[in-house]
């Protein structure tokens, strides 16, 4: 089986259950946010919306800055609406699979490196970074985003089995 056969059926359910959590953002909460600290409700659904696209940042560049010299780094602006972020996500889960699908054992084993300031933050091969600075990237900003829901007595979605507001899956 091809590295990238493998991790396509775990993208897919996180993307699955990413959309069923950005579902639930209304659009009257999302300069909402818990603590002065803290990103708004819509900056982090906006977030999560454009994680899905890093496979293709990961798998087409040898590396990112993301403090680059002379320059601020990219920023996506923050949803408007939950249309504008239903549809962002749609189509960066869309690039960001097919990007996976075409990707090749040879790609995926090369490496990547982060950078900050144009300092090294680590290199590992594409794989390693798919699965632990995209996949679990997104989950961690996901359940945060779950939590935003419930503090403000938002149904929870159901996403590695039953919630307390959903007894389903």
């Amino acid at each position: 089986m091809a590295l990238n056969e493998a991790l396509l059926p775990k993208f897919d359910l996180e993307m699955a259950n990413t959309r069923k959590t950005l579902e639930r953002v209304p659009d009257e909460k999302l300069g909402w946010k818990p603590h002065e600290k803290s990103g708004t409700m819509g900056w982090l659904a906006g977030h999560v919306a454009n994680i899905p696209n890093w496979p293709v940042m990961t798998i087409s560049q040898d590396s990112l800055d993301v403090a680059p010299k002379g320059g601020p780094a990219p920023q996506a602006s923050p949803p408007t609406t939950r249309k504008a972020l239903l549809e962002a996500f749609d189509k960066n889960a869309a690039d960001g699979r097919a990007t996976l699908a075409k990707a090749s054992d040879q790609q995926l084993l090369g490496p990547w490196t982060l950078l900050a300031g144009g300092q090294k933050v680590f290199t590992m091969p594409r794989i390693a970074v798919l699965r632990s600075f995209v996949m679990n990237h997104l989950i961690h900003h996901r359940a945060q985003l779950t939590v935003y829901l419930r503090l403000n007595n938002i149904p929870v979605p159901a996403l590695y089995g039953p919630s307390a507001d959903e007894g389903k899956f």
